[in-house]
Parts: structure tokens; C-alpha cells; sequence
């Protein structure tokens, strides 16, 4: 137990959100550099070489230059196992995001300093909100000219309604900038800008009032601004209380550069400290203690054809409690059947190594051979753990897609159904019609280019897509019969892979319709992957 306990406590699992081109990628890689899980970082737009990013494993990722899907990545630093889930900044592929954000303990929230809070770091900062989870602030390239941090921090306040503590604070910007000041630790960290992160960066120890070392480091005008902030910073901004951290309430805030490898180090060893070991999970009503000796797991995440080579479907666990060994039994409680987790993987993006055993706070891949979804739980024999099914986002944009090549049935037929139980995209069948044609339903527009690629890549067939009118998506709950249901031309009737049914709408108003014309049906704008269905 006390190997347990150990081995739990030394677990860090956090996601890392931001708006497209803020940072996070390199970011991302140079957490990487210092646990020495990689070499080299990749440039993520291959600007400066013809490396890729290691999180972004996907061919479609290394030509666009975006993180298209969550990568998970493990790695030691310190004496800490870091579980490091790296998302996708673009809203069109934010369901992804938020399901990984599932399976996290707290969040790194990237900012552009010159860009401040932009539409996708507000919509993720709420899913973040909405499970209290920590959240650190690392605003980014700050060697570039930037907006004036007390107004970044005045935007990060206002926009969330949460306090923040800065753990250090810039010295100029762009072309000035000399470094930044740890408060904590009341040491200047100096910039320069040949240095690009080549070796460590060591802190030179000053006090504030030192004003001829000050002078010496900084200049004159620098020295100045910078006791003025301080001085401003020590007196308005918040106190610095870890419970309000640990619980969401109050962000720490760093500044550097990811880039140039600048704060990064600083920063990666202020959130070990400060963020907490994996977090209890309410399964069943009750929360489940990570300490606890009983396995359980819930799958946020499902992935076909990672590699090439193997052409399989992954799902990825995130351990809730216990130990994970490999070649024991476990239970898979939707599926109501027992079963050994096959090849279960560590995983650094498409790297695998297969692992003998794991503990709560790791994610986990274990070969799906069909029989996972998003959100099933996988518990010791005998338990009764059942986690909460995680809600699937409502698509937005609707296509019918049909194969170009009638031959090619079985492959087509095979790619869309894969492909729909990953979840992020849905697809959509009409009853009693063949399986030549499907009606895709996507969060955004670029998944629709995501599905075509992959389609031709990963199963050898061409797509022919046609927009539809639809906007609006509704579960039919209870038993109503749709076949007995009145619709209007523009409502249609669809089912699910697993045979749920749905509506698809043109218009709020055409919901309104079949409601009125319907008053016993009962529509959802939900649906929670809880219950197998056969």
C-alpha cells in the first residue's frame, strides 16, 4: 500500500488549452525537453526545420501546421510521473478538447501577450470553470511587442470572475525585453535573446530596493518601472492562497517565452508544487478516493489507425483509482462483461510502449477491438463503479457523403463506423436506407476535411460530400416511436451507429413545430454515452 500511495502522489495530470498560435505546442515540447522524453523540439510550422512537433502525430497536423486531436504524452521530471494531455486550439475541434479536459486534474492555459483572452480560451476557460479544476496562466512571447501585463491581468479577472497571482512579472517587451522578476524568490531571470534556451537559466539574486545592481542589469528607466509595478503588484493584486489555487479560484500567472525556452523550467517546477496528485471522481454518486486499492478507469478518448503499422483502435483511459496490472481480469461495466485489457501502452503521441503496470492519474491505451465508447467505465471484478457519461457536443454543420467507388462498400462502410465511435466526429444514418451514403454531423467545418482525409488515407476511399440546411440536432428520449412522430419537410429523422434516434432541423422554429404538433415527444439537446446498447 505504501508503494501505492507513493507512486500516486508523484502523478501530475493536466491538459494544456489555448487559442490557435498561442504557444502551446512549443510549449509543449519544451516541457519535453527538460523531462528528457525528447531530444530535439520540433518546429510545429517547420519554419526552422523539417521536424514536426511530437505531439502533433498526424500526417493531416504536420501539413497544416495545427494540433487537429489530443496527443497524450508521459514523462518524468523531477521525481514526478508527468501526464501531459496536449489539445487542439482550433474551435472547430474543441469537443475533443473539452473530452480530454475530462481526463485532467488541472489546466495550463496558454496566452498570446499581444493577442490577451481570445474567443476559444474563453469557451474552454468555462469547461475548466464548470469542474473547478486549477488553472495556471503562462502568457507567451512576451520577446515580441505586448499588450501591458496589468491589463492582461485586468482582462483574465474581468473575462472569468477569478483572482490572479503573478508568480513573476516582465521586464519590457519585444525588442526591450530584459527578463522577468520572481517575487517569490526576489531574483531576476535575464533575457537574452542569442541564448534561445540552450542551457539553464540561472537566477541572480537582487533586491528590489538594490537600486545600483537593479541599474546595472536593467538600466536606469527599467530599474524605475519595474519598483513601480512591484510596489503597485504587492499592494492591489490578490494574496496568494493555494487552497483558492487548487480550487480554480485564483490563477498563478508566469510570463515568458516558449520559443526562446525562456520562464519555461520556473514555471514547470512552481506548478508541480503547487498542483495537487490525481483528484477524487464522483462515480455512482460517491467519490472515488485515488488511494483507493481498486482499479477503475474511465475512456475519454478513442482513436483508429494511429500507426500506420498497426492500423487498430486505441481508447484511452484515464486511472481514477488503484493499480493497473496487465494480464488481469477486469470489468467493463456497459458492456457487462469481463475481459483482459490487451497491449495495454504508455504514450508519448503515436510513440507506444507497452507497460506492465499503471496507477490513478496515468493514461492508458489499450487495444478496442469494438466494444468501448466515450465514457464507459472499466473497474475491478465485483465493483459497482460506474462513472458519468460524458455529454456529447450537438454538431453544427450537417453533410451527406457518399462513396465514389460502389466497390468499395465494405471499406467505406468500415471507415464511417470507426470513425463515429472516435465521437468527435458523428455520423448519421437514415433508416431502412443502404450504407452507399451517411449525413455527417460536425462541431466545425474542418472536420469535415479531417473525415475526407482520413477516409482516403486510412481506408482507400474517395468521398463525394454535399452540404445540408440542417443546424439543430435533438435525442429523442422515452420509447416515442418515430415512425409515428409528424415532421415537416425540414426535419428529418436520423439514427445513430448504436441506433439511437434523432431529429436534425433547419431552425429553431422547426423544433418549436414538432414540438406543438408532437406534445407527447420528448426531445434532448444531449446525449450521454452511459448505457451499451445492443
Amino acid at each position: 500500500m505504501a508503494n501505492l500511495r507513493s507512486e500516486i502522489e508523484r502523478r501530475r495530470t493536466f491538459a494544456i488549452i489555448s487559442h490557435p498560435d498561442a504557444g502551446k505546442t512549443t510549449l509543449t515540447e519544451k516541457f519535453l525537453l527538460y523531462g528528457g522524453a525528447i531530444q530535439n523540439a520540433g518546429s510545429v510550422k517547420g519554419k526552422q526545420s523539417d521536424k514536426h512537433a511530437v505531439s502533433d502525430w498526424m500526417e493531416l497536423e504536420k501539413q497544416r501546421g495545427i494540433s487537429i486531436t489530443s496527443s497524450v504524452l508521459q514523462f518524468e521530471y523531477n521525481g514526478f510521473c508527468i501526464n501531459l494531455l496536449d489539445t487542439p486550439g482550433h474551435q472547430d475541434f474543441s469537443e475533443d478538447t473539452y473530452r480530454t479536459l475530462m481526463a485532467a486534474d488541472s489546466a495550463v492555459m496558454v496566452i498570446d501577450a499581444a493577442k490577451g483572452i481570445e474567443p476559444q480560451t474563453r469557451k474552454l476557460f468555462k469547461v475548466c470553470a464548470m469542474r473547478d479544476i486549477p488553472i495556471f496562466t503562462f502568457i507567451n512571447k512576451l520577446d515580441r511587442e505586448a499588450r501591458d501585463p496589468f491589463d492582461l491581468l485586468d482582462e483574465l479577472e474581468k473575462e472569468f470572475g477569478i483572482g490572479t497571482y503573478p508568480m513573476n512579472w516582465p521586464i519590457g517587451c519585444g525588442q526591450s525585453f530584459k527578463g522577468v522578476y520572481d517575487r517569490d524568490k526576489k531574483r531576476i531571470l535575464a533575457f537574452d535573446d542569442a541564448h534561445r534556451g540552450r542551457e539553464r537559466i540561472h537566477g541572480i539574486d537582487v533586491d528590489i530596493t538594490d537600486t545600483a545592481r537593479l541599474d546595472e542589469l536593467i538600466g536606469e528607466r527599467r530599474r524605475e518601472e519595474l519598483c513601480e509595478q512591484v510596489e503597485l503588484l504587492d499592494g492591489a493584486c490578490f494574496d496568494f492562497d493555494l487552497d483558492k489555487v487548487r480550487h480554480g479560484k485564483l490563477s498563478p500567472v508566469f510570463f515568458g517565452s516558449a520559443l526562446n525556452n525562456f520562464g519555461i523550467e520556473p514555471f514547470l517546477e512552481h506548478f508541480l508544487q503547487m498542483t495537487t496528485s490525481p483528484l477524487p471522481r464522483v462515480a455512482s454518486g460517491e467519490y472515488i478516493d485515488p488511494f483507493d486499492e481498486g482499479f477503475s478507469a474511465f475512456v475519454f478518448k478513442i482513436q483508429a489507425n494511429m500507426n500506420k503499422a498497426h492500423r487498430d483502435r486505441i481508447a484511452f483511459m484515464r486511472i481514477c483509482s488503484g493499480k493497473f496490472e496487465r494480464g488481469k481480469e477486469y470489468y467493463h461495466v456497459q458492456g457487462e462483461k469481463s475481459f483482459r485489457l490487451s497491449q495495454p501502452q504508455q504514450m508519448m503521441a503515436a510513440e507506444r510502449e507497452v507497460i506492465e503496470e499503471a496507477y490513478a492519474g496515468d493514461i492508458i491505451g489499450v487495444f478496442d477491438p469494438g466494444v468501448f465508447s466515450i465514457g464507459d467505465t472499466v473497474c475491478e471484478k465485483g465493483r459497482k463503479t460506474k462513472f458519468e457519461g460524458i455529454p456529447v457536443f450537438a454538431p453544427e454543420h450537417f453533410s451527406m457523403v457518399e462513396q465514389v467507388d460502389s466497390m468499395k462498400r465494405k471499406q467505406f462502410a468500415k471507415g464511417m463506423n470507426q470513425i463515429a465511435q472516435e465521437g468527435a466526429i458523428q455520423i448519421f444514418f437514415e433508416p431502412n436506407s443502404g450504407l452507399e451514403r451517411v449525413i455527417v454531423g460536425v462541431v466545425g467545418v474542418l472536420q469535415f476535411e479531417v473525415l475526407e482525409y482520413r477516409i482516403k488515407n486510412e481506408y482507400g476511399c474517395d468521398l463525394r460530400r454535399s452540404p445540408l440546411p440542417y443546424q439543430q440536432i435533438r435525442w429523442i428520449e422515452g420509447d416515442t416511436d418515430p415512425k409515428t412522430l409528424k415532421l415537416s419537410h425540414d426535419t428529418k429523422w436520423v439514427q445513430d451507429f448504436r441506433g439511437k434516434n434523432l431529429l436534425i432541423f433547419t431552425s429553431e422554429w422547426a423544433i418549436r413545430w414538432v414540438m406543438e404538433d408532437n406534445p407527447d415527444l420528448k426531445l434532448s439537446e444531449f446525449s450521454k454515452n452511459e448505457e451499451k446498447e445492443d
